[in-house]
């Protein structure tokens, strides 16, 4: 059954509602080869412009990816913005233009002339300098195929991090149709390393990264030796990083010397304490991953995927009449 919800401006038109349908339906999308899938749809029969009666084009709804990026959360709560501190570029998805060409939107945030602001306070400045880039003089029509990803941008501020999350939803974090987040020193007036967003985590760099790893093939130590490895190959391994052994039961963590030949690591003496046996146990290389372990997709439950959907549609419906 179809859930009527109905919407107003509170702000600047209040008493005007207009009305979002969210809906669950059965088709066959282009691009799956003839397989029907279960999509949730939200439409709506108001206008994005009501003199020319521009009609808002229904969201179909079949993945649940939108690309984000956070702060680093080392910088506090409060933040001493002011006027030689309060720039950062920002690019969305795979924004092809930007105001100068190279891709990027120039934000400039409030400030109080270095009194603290609350980071809270940041992110809604923050998130209402982004959806306002479509119908600033910056944006650039060569982007129209972005417009919905800062306009349903999302900011928010918890646990001492800024999280930035496109209004896109897509089936890809990486490569040319992805849905993605990258912010950028402002060049002047820069407020990136005071908001934490010189040390980030992103959805983009987690997707492109794989974590790799491999059988022992040979018992540890090998022949008495306690430098060499040897593994199967495929890992990727290199001199410098960092990885785990483990036979389900014990592990250690080692940094690896040298790669001599493929499947054979030098490690230092005594990093490894624990014996293992061949085929019965494995080595992972470790990359960096998000602390906080959330999924990759900030859209968790069908309720989150629904707010997403009727936000889509209000962030186009002119309400001024």
């Amino acid at each position: 059954m179809a859930l009527n919800v109905d919407t107003q401006d509170l702000e600047n038109y209040p008493g005007t509602t207009k009305r979002v349908t969210v809906d669950v339906d059965s088709l066959v999308p282009y691009g799956y080869e003839g397989d029907e899938q279960i999509v949730l749809t939200v439409s709506t029969t108001a206008y994005s412009d009501n003199v020319n009666r521009t009609a808002i084009q229904d969201l179909y709804i079949t993945e649940a990816k939108s690309g984000w990026i956070k702060s680093s959360g080392f910088k506090g709560n409060v933040f001493p913005l002011d006027s030689t501190a309060n720039k950062l570029r920002i690019s969305l998805d795979t924004t092809v233009s930007g105001w100068y060409g190279d891709g990027w939107y120039y934000i400039t945030l409030d400030h109080d002339n270095g009194n603290n602001i609350p980071g809270a306070d940041v992110a809604d400045d923050l998130e209402t300098k982004i959806r306002a880039l479509p119908d600033g003089g910056q944006w650039n029509a060569a982007d129209d195929g972005f417009i919905l990803a800062y306009r349903n941008c999302s900011v928010d501020f918890e646990n001492g991090k800024f999280k930035i999350t496109s209004g896109s939803i897509g089936d890809s974090y990486i490569g040319t149709d992805r849905t993605s987040v990258a912010v950028a020193s402002g060049t002047s007036d820069d407020c990136l390393v005071m908001l934490g967003f010189d040390l980030t985590m992103d959805s983009y760099t987690l997707a492109g990264q794989q974590i790799r790893e491999g059988e022992v093939i040979a018992d540890y130590p090998y022949m008495g030796s306690y430098t060499t490895l040897y593994i199967s190959t495929g890992t990727g391994a290199a001199q410098g990083d960092v990885a785990a052994i483990t036979d389900g039961t014990n592990i250690d963590y080692f940094k690896i010397d040298a790669v001599p030949m493929a499947g054979q690591l030098t490690v230092t003496s005594g990093t490894i304490s624990n014996t293992y046996t061949a085929n019965k146990a494995k080595v992972q290389i470790l990359r960096m991953q998000d602390p906080e372990g959330e999924p990759t997709s900030p859209y968790a439950s069908m309720d989150a995927l629904a707010r997403h959907g009727i936000k889509h549609m209000v962030n186009q419906i002119d309400y001024s009449s």
